[in-house]
Order: structure tokens, then sequence, then C-alpha cells
């Protein structure tokens, strides 16, 4: 289901019951950061604060922190929908009959649909603000003490190459300077920073526009780590089964979202850069100050009723949890499709995504596990990732006791643990140098003779089948005789 406004996936929270609407006039100055973090941990609601500062935009956050409410914003009931979509699309194989033909039609006309389509006006033209354009009425949040200031985090940054016409999407941090100034956080690994060394190359102004709020599936895609050849819009109109439609900006020779709650228009001069940060960040760490562009307002186009969509990171979990696990779970075919020996991955919320994969794989050659670890750090943003764990197919790489367990067992250091350099996050505080690191592979598979095991293996301790179905037949009445015990049929 595609959402026609913010609105409508606020409207939607409510119905369901996940939103939760706060009248007091709290301060967008470290308070709305404070409540929101105690909700968040608390597996709260989503929070609409209707007047913050005492203000007339309302202010939603936490909109994505839960697994139901960020199926929601993909409309769908379970992430997994998503992947089985995205996994029929890849097993396609040319048809050869007609029959097989009509079969793969729908699909075909599908992805024909996913592209943007352009429309002249939209929620987003409401109210145009071009002669003296401020975000001064925006409820910015300034998150942690030590930020350098308040923080728009969650701007959809829109640029294009200058030579290819490609459209970038981004989810970057971007610091409020005043009212017409503001600082680019975008790394040297993202779009928006190749888009900005060709416009650097050429000495040409880059043209930019940041957007808030549409259907919350766009905030999502900015945020997603999609191979450089899938466009963001294109990924949005796949997950909306519909196009996205597009205005023209008004001073700015871009196109955006027509359904936004707010477009910033401006621009950035290559080669003019101001310290952006310090920021309290997801790795629950404030990352350091550095040089980063400058974005020059030029309008504000906006809704007549709008909501300052945000959202607020730090020590995990918080909100972002749940963007990276949708990430993880989204992107495991296009992984399969690459190396189809991972049985499943789980990129921990606590070690931030981008630190540790427990992945699990079926194992068929000696080094195997060092293989997939290897090819793991060649796809896209995994290349960030400091320690891969692999393990035997028919362990649960999501439940911590038994990946402990497996572990502790299966593990001899010297043998299974192995290093390796590479690039590593703009934001680990952690590595040697700036964006290069070491990292770590840890084969907890069970080691083959050919990997230099000499001895027999010993088999898993476990219940035989026979006794575990007599158990079950007779588990309830055997639950009359203790005062406390699980409803418990053994896996």
């Amino acid at each position: 289901m595609a959402y026609q406004s913010l609105s409508d996936f606020v409207e939607r929270l409510r119905l369901e019951g996940e939103l939760a609407e706060v009248a007091y006039p709290v301060s967008t100055e470290l308070e709305i950061t404070e409540i929101t973090d105690r909700v968040v941990k608390a597996g709260g609601p989503a929070l609409l604060f209707q007047h913050p500062n005492g203000g007339e935009i309302p202010l939603l956050i936490n909109a994505y922190g839960s697994e139901k409410r960020m199926a929601m914003a993909l409309g769908v009931s379970s992430l997994s929908q998503i992947a089985d979509r995205i996994r029929a699309l890849l097993e396609i194989t040319p048809p050869r009959t007609w029959r097989e033909r009509l079969a793969v039609l729908p699909t075909l006309g599908e992805l024909a649909s996913c592209g943007p389509r352009t429309v002249r006006s939209g929620r987003c033209k409401e109210i145009v603000e071009i002669n003296s354009p401020s975000i001064a009425d925006l409820p910015v949040l300034h998150c942690w003490p030590e930020d350098a200031g308040p923080y728009i985090t969650l701007g959809q940054v829109y640029t294009r190459h200058p030579k290819t016409g490609r459209i970038n999407v981004g989810l970057y941090r971007i610091q409020v300077y005043d009212h017409q100034t503001l600082g680019m956080h975008w790394q040297i690994h993202k779009g928006g920073a190749a888009h900005y060394r060709e416009h650097l190359k050429a000495d040409e102004r880059m043209p930019v526009a940041i957007v808030l709020g549409g259907d919350p599936a766009l905030a999502y895609c900015a945020s997603a780590p999609l191979p450089e050849q899938i466009e963001e819009l294109v990924f949005a109109g796949f997950l909306r089964r519909e196009p996205v439609p597009l205005a023209p900006c008004e001073t700015i020779d871009l196109h955006v979202p027509a359904d936004a709650e707010f477009v910033l228009e401006g621009y950035v001069i290559p080669g003019e850069e101001r310290l952006e940060g310090p920021f309290g960040d997801h790795t629950g760490y404030y990352s350091l100050a550095e040089p980063y562009p400058v974005f020059h307002l030029t309008a504000v186009t906006r809704a007549r009723d709008p909501i300052y969509p945000t959202i607020v990171v730090g020590k995990p979990p918080m909100e972002d949890a749940y963007l990276g696990k949708a990430t993880e779970r989204v992107f495991l075919p296009m992984i399969q499709m690459t190396l189809p020996e991972i049985v499943d991955i789980n990129l921990p919320v606590e070690t931030l995504f981008h630190s540790l994969a427990l992945v699990s794989i079926r194992k068929r050659y000696p080094g195997h596990a060092a293989k997939v670890a290897h090819a793991l750090w060649g796809l896209g943003q995994m290349m960030f990732c400091k320690t891969v764990v692999v393990f035997d197919e028919e362990v649960d790489v999501h439940n911590i006791r038994e990946v402990l367990w497996r572990f502790a067992n299966n593990v001899a250091p010297e043998r299974d643990v192995s290093f390796v350099r590479g690039p590593v996050d703009v934001l680990d505080n952690s590595s040697e140098y700036p964006r290069y690191g070491s990292k770590m592979v840890i084969d907890a598979t069970k080691t083959w003779p050919e990997e230099g095991f000499d001895r027999e293996w010993p088999p898993d301790v476990v219940m035989n089948a026979e006794t575990k179905e007599r158990i079950d037949r007779i588990w309830t009445e055997l639950g009359t005789h203790f005062s406390r015990i699980p409803d418990g049929r053994q896996k």
C-alpha cells in the first residue's frame, strides 16, 4: 500500500494504536531526545509532539521504532513479503514457451511501473517561500548535550550526477548553522559525496534538495545500501507498487516527491567547507568535528498543514535499529544471489550493523568460511563490517544463546581467526586511521580434517525423536504436577 502523504501514515498509526500524541509543549532542545530515548528502549509507540517549543508544526518521531511499524511504513504485514518479492524477481529465468511468457508478464509489468512519474505540483507546493526563505519555523532537534547545534536527521538529500544525470537520494545528518545555511555531512563513501566530487572537477555550483516527509518508504529507501545501478526512486516505486510522483523545484533544476511535507531547495559551492560536528551518533559516541560542504538555502516549499519527521540516534537500541533490520531482511535475497551458500545473516542491533555479521552457510569445502567473509566485504556497504563470524547451516544466527554456545565450542583462536585490512566506516572510532583499518573473520563452523583437525568431531547432544514425541503427548498432563512449567514442545 502506498501512502499519499506522511499524514496518511500518521492516521494509520493512530488507527492501529501505534501512536501517542503529546500536547505538552516539549522543547526541541534535548527534551524530546530524552523522552524518545526512554520510549524507544521501552518498546513504546510512535510519538507525535503537537506543539514542540509551543509552535504549530507537529513533530513525528519513533515512527519506524518497532518491527510492526517498520513493516507498516513499507506497506506490508511482514518484511519477509518484500524479501519474497525480490527473491521471485531474481529467480526469473528467460521464458521458453508462451505459457512461461504469460506467467512472468505480471512481474515484468510490475517492474515496468517502478520508475517515477513527473507531475506539475503537489502537497509540497501548497506554500512557496522564495524571497526570504528560512527554516526558522522547523522544530529541528538539538539531540545531545555536546552536539554542535540543531540537526535535521531524517532529511532525504537529492542530488544529480552532472554527466550521467542519475539521481541519488541519501539520508545524511544536516547541521543547522543558521536559518539559511546548513552543513552537508555526506561521507566519502556515499552517493552524494560522489556527485559532489564530480561538481568539484567541473567547478560548477551543485543543486541540492532536502526533502522531509512523504511516503515513509522514501526515507527508508534513502537509507538503504542499494547497488549503484539501482536508483532509490525506482526501488521506492517497487516497494510502493506504484511510481513516486515528482514535481519540479522552484529555484533549482531538480525534481522532488510531490507529496513531501517540506522541500528545502538550495546549492553547494564546490570547495566551500565548514566545520561540522560533533554529533551524538548511532555508535553511541560523539563523532568528531570535521570540514564538510555548506548548503545555501534558496527556497522552502511545504504543505499547508505539514508534519516535521525526525529521528534520534545514540546508544542502541534506537529507532534506526528497525531501519537497519529492514535492510538486513530485504537485501538478504540479493546477497544470496551472489553467495547462494549463505543460509541467513544477522547484523545485531547492538553492534551497529556495520561492526559484526553473524552468517550461517552450507559448508562445501575447506576454507569455505573465509571465502564467504571476503566475498561479503566486496558487496557494497558490507565493506564496512569489521568482524564476520561464520557458522554451519543448522545454527540459528538470530539466537544469540546458540551463537555463543557454538562460538565457544567450535573456535580455536589461532586456527580459526584471521585478519585483513580494508575500508571502515567514517564513524568508526576504533580504527588506526580514518576510514581505513583492520577486519577479522572467525570460522565457527565445524572444522574439517583438511583444515587441520585430526580428530573426530563430536556429535551434538540431542534427545531421540521417539522420546520427544512421547513426552509431547503427555505434556499437558505433566503440567498439572508442576507449579510452574513452560508451554514446551521441543524444537
